[in-house]
This record gives structure tokens, C-alpha cells and sequence, in this order.
């Protein structure tokens, strides 16, 4: 197949080149010999790569296309699509780790021989991979005719990073690329409930923890809770959807580095787990599951009579309660099975009946509510259950243990799918669910107010079994009583003190000033600042400074994405001096970043100006772009969101010694308005414990 197939938009073309779509919008105004689209619409054409990767060239725009974009580009643009291309490429990931003496003899002949000998040598790989019943088919060889040129870019790219990471990448921005048509489970998630499974004490076991050998996931999706697993001896995955069951596949043996005997086995089935249960024989170690929510047509009809509704049979609107019992009828005795689930299900009335024979049997050991944006839909703070399948010798449990990380109280519960804090979150759930689970406890569990706490089965054995966390919990400052409260008082008091000595004097009269000015772009230009927006991106353990960050006026709490190669997506590291504009909201905010923001990445839909400070103070700066004029002559309008733009922000041209005397005003400003936000956050926290507090008891009235 030539390689004039494969074809690109304008998108990719931009990402090519590392410019905006704009550029090249303009590329194809101005010159006459950019090439001529050769499919797609009239509003968004496509082009052959080739022609534009040789005009690229041609205007020194180009020096070399970087692999990983080429091989996008050809993935992207495959006439099978780029779910067929994409199980090609993994297809030959395989071959390429497992064989690649064999590989090297396949490519050394043309393409259209290439073809026509791969499928042989793939058959043989896949099936000592998969074995009989595999979902990952053998491509013929006319299916692979397109997509010669695209696995030997492939092959080129796991050289240079490695097989697992060039899979990964094409995985990844096939994810990106088609965000509606995947549920996925975050990587941060993922660890999550992998460490819950693997730190849970194994049944009537002595010593430590046993990390689980044998994992299910009914519902692999992209398989991420598999991958998140350590060291198993089996993974087994059923998905409903066939070319997903197949990437998933692929993803899971392409996890190991190298091919070995300590591999793991790998069997993925495809098919409705609840109607046709591809492993209705099988007993597992641990179970993950993030099951599809609020399904209707689950098979509640054609499954009245099934055995897995040990619990009860589920109401046709608790779809997840079905799951649950499937998850619990997959374990071995005293296996562990963790279930991401709507907070509906904890609380609906049409499920708790099972709730309740879950509690009372000891099968249900821990309900746990994430943050908002811990997972889709990220608007809503999910829940985690974690199960326990009761063993013919083992005894109920007497509690339950709710966890609530969605309050103010918990460690990492800022809400917002780019401002959690999984390191902490993970921690303090881990650390609750193993002291929670030690084998033999004697001692109570201890409680952390408005967090954690052990709660009696016998309490929740009401009407409802309502097993919502909040509900179970009580505040913390309910918790602390009468000395909690005092001693947000006296913060409040400090605080409050604090402000008075802030507060700037009474302000003298002035004339309006009639003094020159400039705009943020001829500063810019002038080389007076550099004029950057972020990203997200960033490598290694590093915080993110977010748009609610800045707006808040909070510590940097975001977590990274990794850079995609393309300049534009590059980390952007803070620096002290810097000053940060959010480009949405139309409110007047800057902030100018201090030595604890340093070194943090910026965040999306923020503006980065770092001005010289041999020519610019940047407390000045930011004060005069808080200006609320100032904001609304560089601001426009665009449906219901206000866009800011930086460089049409105005600035007074005064001498560096006049700009420090407006920094230190705006800097006692600055300090005043942290002060009068946190006095605010206190005065809250005070009004609500004494209601708490006179309401539960824990206070008396004077």
C-alpha cells in the first residue's frame, strides 16, 4: 500500500509541526503550493502525509518528523480504522518482544511480502500467548497489506522506547482522541483499589498480608485495574465490547518488559458477563470491578432464577447490586473483591434488603466515598465497597468501616478531577482499611472525626440501611466538643487581628491618572517578559498550580499529565517572581508565585507573564492587572464563558523605583486579601461546630 493512504487534518498537522491550528490555517491562505486536501469535508479536510511532511520540509518548517507523530499520523489514518491499526501494532509488539530474530527476517523483504508471510509467524505468537478461545484475531494478509508501513514505524518505536511504552503511547492517544467512547478508570483510582485487594489479610490466615495470585475484572473496559495489579499469576477479563476486549488484551501481555516464564496468564473473553458469565466455573483471589451504573436492560427478566443472587434477587434498578453478587460468587473463601459504585446504591430503598443480608453475613466490610472527580461521571463523589466472601468457619463481622475522603476533614479531599491529591487519599484509605482489617484486633478501632469509624452492623439494621459515610460520621469538630471550638476561636481571634493590622490607612485623594502606558504584548515583544500558557504537563512527583488554584488562593493541587512530545505540551515550571492570569471567568485575579509555589507546573487555561526584574517589579504587574477597567477592555465573550487576553492588558510606563512603591501596596493588599479569606474559612468552621455541636450534644448553651 502506498504511503499517499495514510492522511491527516489539519489537527495533525499542527501537532507535527508544533504550531497552533491557526498556523496552519494561514500556511494554506498563503501559499499556493501547500498540498490539496485529498479527502475529509470541506470544514475539515484531510491530507496525504506524505505531500505535507515533504512541504513541511521543503518551507524549513520541518527537519524531521518525530517518530512517535509519524506513527500516529499512520494509526490515525489507516483505512481500517484505528482500532484495527491498533491491534495490528500489538499484534506485532508481541511478535517483536518474543521473537525478534523472527521478526527481523519478516521485515528484510517488501512490503506486499511482508503481508503476505506476517500472519503465520502472528498465529503462532498469539496462540502461545492467548491460547484456544483467544479474542485477539489472526489479521490475513490482505487486512495487513495497509498496515506494513505502519508496523515497521512501530517496531522502530519500541526500539527506541521500549514495546510496553510504544503500545502504551498509541493506546493513550486513541483514548484522547475518542474520549466519549471509553469509561475509564484512572490510574490513581486503579492503584487504589489494586492496594485495597492486595492489603486485605487473607481468611482465617496468620502473619502479614498475601498479595492476591488470581484477579477477575468482569468489566475490563481498557483493562487498568488489571495492569494496576502486582505480581499475579492469572489475570482473567471478560468485556462486552469485541475490539476492546482486544486492546485489552494486548495491553495486559504487553505489560511485562520481556517475555518470561513469570508472566502472568492472560485470558480475556468477550461477551455480557451478567447474561453470558465466561468464567461461571471459575474462583478467584480478588475481583476488580468498575461495573457500568444504572443499567436497565441488565437481564433482570431472562436471570430471575440465577444462583449468583445469593443475597437477594436485584431490583431491575440496582444493576450494581447485581455486579456485586457476581463479584462475591467469582471469590474463593475469604477472597477480597473492591467495587467502584454510585452513591445511590448505598442508600436506594429498592436495594436494601441485599444491603442488609450483606451486612449481616459479613460479606460487606467497608464502604468508602471518594472525592468528585476521582472517576466518570467526575461530577459525583463515587463509592467504593470493598467484600469479603464468607467462608464456611468464618463469623460476621460486627462492623462496618465508613470512610468519607469527600469532606473538608480528609486528608487529599479537594473535589475537582484535576486537584486531587491520590498519594493522599490513597493513604489515608489504606491506613483505615488496614487498621480496620488486622487479623485478631482487639483494641477498638480508632476513630478519625468526620473521616473514619468502625460502625456497629447492629446501627445500620434500620428501614433504610442507609450506608452512606457522612451519615455514619461525625463532624470533626463535633468530635474535638467544647475544646476544638475554643481553639478555633483563638485562630479566628489571631486572625481577625490580623486583618486590622493589614488594613491599608485611609486612603488620600488623588487625580485620575494621565501617565503613559503599554499592553502586556508590546512588553512581550519588547523582551520586558515572556508571555507563556500552561499546559498540565510534567515529569516526576511534581504539583500542579490550577485555575482554582489561583482562584482561591490555595497551595498548587493538581496532578500532572505527562508530556505529549509536542513542544506546545511541554512542562512549565513556576519560578518565584511569576506572575499567573487565569484565561477564563472574567474575574480580575492574579497571583505572583512565592517560594512555596516554585517549582510547581502550570496548569490549563492559565497564563504565565515573568517579567525581567531589571524592568519590571511583579507585584506592579499584578496589581495593575487586577484593575477591574483593565479587565474588561482585554476581555471577550464567547458563549457563557469570558475569555481573558493577557496581552492586550495595560501597564503605566513608570521608573522601577516607582513601580516598587505601587508592589509594596499591592503586595499589603495581597496579604490583607489571604487574611480576609482565611479569617472567612475560620468563621465558617467556628458557626457550623457550635450548630454541630449544640445540636449533638457535645456543647452546652451559656
Amino acid at each position: 500500500m502506498p504511503e499517499s493512504s495514510t492522511e491527516v487534518t489539519a489537527a495533525g498537522i499542527a501537532r507535527l509541526a508544533g504550531v497552533g491550528r491557526a498556523a496552519v490555517s494561514n500556511w494554506r491562505r498563503r501559499h499556493d503550493d501547500f498540498p490539496k486536501p485529498v479527502g475529509g469535508t470541506e470544514a475539515s479536510p484531510s491530507f496525504a502525509l506524505h505531500q505535507v511532511e515533504q512541504w513541511l520540509r521543503d518551507q524549513g518548517k520541518l527537519a524531521q518528523v518525530p517518530l512517535r507523530e509519524r506513527v500516529w499520523q499512520q494509526m490515525a489514518g489507516h483505512p481500517g480504522g484505528a482500532v484495527t491499526a491498533l491491534v495490528h501494532a500489538g499484534s506485532a509488539l508481541i511478535l517483536v518482544r518474543d521473537r525478534p530474530t523472527a521478526w527481523l527476517e519478516i521485515t528484510a523483504v517488501s512490503d506486499a511480502r511482508m503481508a503476505g508471510v506476517l500472519p503465520d509467524a502472528l498465529d503462532r505468537v498469539l496462540a502461545d500467548r492467548f491460547g484456544p478461545g483467544r479474542v485477539v484475531p489472526t489479521p490475513t494478509a490482505s487486512a495487513l497489506l495497509p498496515s506494513v508501513p505502519l508496523l515497521r514505524g512501530v517496531a522502530e518505536l519500541a526500539a527506541e522506547t521500549g514495546v510496553r511504552q510504544a503500545f502504551d503511547f498509541l493506546f493513550g492517544r486513541q483514548l484522547d482522541a475518542n474520549p466519549r467512547q471509553y469509561t475509564l478508570t484512572p490510574p490513581g483510582l486503579a492503584d487504589l483499589m489494586a492496594s485495597l485487594a492486595e492489603a486485605a489479610k487473607p481468611h482465617g490466615g496468620h502473619g502479614g498480608k498475601r498479595l492476591p495470585r488470581t484477579v477477575l475484572d468482569p468489566a475490563a473496559g481498557t483493562g487498568a485495574l488489571l495492569r494496576a495489579v502486582g505480581r499475579p499469576t492469572a489475570l482473567y477479563a471478560q468485556e462486552a465490547d469485541a475490539d476492546l476486549a482486544a486492546l485489552t488484551a494486548l495491553r495486559l501481555a504487553l505489560q511485562a518488559s520481556t517475555s518470561g516464564a513469570d508472566e502472568p496468564a492472560i485470558e480475556v473473553r468477550t461477551g455480557d458477563t451478567l447474561r453470558t458469565d465466561a468464567f461461571a466455573q471459575l474462583t478467584v483471589d480478588a475481583v476488580l470491578c468498575h461495573p457500568p451504573f444504572n443499567e436497565r436492560n441488565w437481564g433482570h427478566d431472562e436471570l430471575a432464577y440465577d444462583p449468583r443472587w445469593e443475597y437477594g434477587f436485584p431490583a431491575r434498578t440496582e444493576s450494581e447490586l447485581a455486579w456485586v453478587q457476581h463479584a462475591l460468587a467469582r471469590l474463593r473463601e475469604g477472597g477480597t473483591a473492591v467495587l467502584l459504585m454510585p452513591p445511590a446504591s448505598a442508600s436506594r430503598r429498592s436495594g436494601r434488603r441485599i444491603r442488609a443480608d450483606l451486612l449481616r453475613r459479613g460479606a460487606l466490610r467497608a464502604v468508602i466515598a471518594l472525592p468528585a472527580g476521582a472517576a466518570p461521571p467526575y461530577g459525583i463523589p463515587l463509592h467504593l465497597w470493598v467484600l469479603r466472601k464468607p467462608g464456611a468457619e468464618s463469623r460476621p463481622t460486627p462492623e462496618l468501616l465508613v470512610v468519607d475522603t469527600a469532606g473538608p476533614e480528609a486528608a487529599g479531599a479537594a473535589s475537582g478531577r484535576d486537584r486531587l491529591d491520590w498519594p493522599a487519599l490513597r493513604a489515608a484509605i489504606l491506613d483505615a482499611w488496614t487498621s480496620f482489617d488486622t487479623v485478631g484486633r482487639r483494641e477498638p478501632f480508632e476513630e478519625h472525626p468526620g473521616v473514619s469509624r468502625a460502625v456497629p452492623v447492629i446501627e445500620l439494621l434500620d428501614d433504610d440501611v442507609d450506608l452512606t459515610p457522612a451519615r455514619h460520621l461525625p463532624s470533626a469538630a463535633s468530635g474535638g466538643g467544647a475544646a476544638e471550638l475554643a481553639a478555633v476561636r483563638e485562630r479566628l481571634q489571631d486572625t481577625l487581628k490580623l486583618v486590622s493590622r493589614l488594613a491599608p490607612v485611609p486612603a488620600t485623594p488623588g487625580e485620575a491618572a494621565r501617565r503613559p502606558h503599554t499592553t502586556v504584548g508590546e512588553l512581550a515583544r519588547a523582551g520586558a517578559l515572556q508571555l507563556r500558557t500552561g499546559t498540565g504537563a510534567a515529569t516526576g512527583p511534581v504539583a500542579v498550580l490550577t485555575e482554582h488554584d489561583v482562584l482561591a488562593g490555595t497551595a498548587p493541587s493538581g496532578t500532572p499529565t505527562a508530556p505529549a512530545g509536542s513542544p506546545q505540551d511541554e512542562p512549565l515550571l513556576l519560578e518565584a517572581g511569576d506572575v499567573v492570569v487565569p484565561v477564563l471567568g472574567g474575574g480580575a485575579v492574579a497571583r505572583v508565585v512565592d517560594d512555596a509555589t516554585e517549582g510547581s507546573a502550570l496548569g490549563r487555561n492559565l497564563q504565565l507573564l515573568r517579567p525581567d526584574p531589571a524592568s519590571l517589579d511583579p507585584w506592579f504587574l499584578a496589581g495593575f492587572l487586577r484593575g477591574t477597567a483593565n479587565n474588561r477592555q482585554a476581555s471577550s465573550y464567547a458563549s457563557t464563558a469570558t475569555r481573558l487576553d493577557a496581552r492586550r492588558l495595560q501597564v503605566p510606563r513608570l521608573p522601577l523605583d516607582e513601580q516598587r512603591r505601587y508592589g509594596e501596596q499591592f503586595s499589603a493588599l495581597a496579604a490583607l486579601e489571604d487574611a480576609l479569606r482565611t479569617a472567612g474559612r475560620l468563621g465558617g468552621q467556628l458557626v457550623q461546630g457550635m450548630y454541630d455541636g449544640l445540636t449533638d450534644g457535645t456543647v452546652a448553651p451559656k
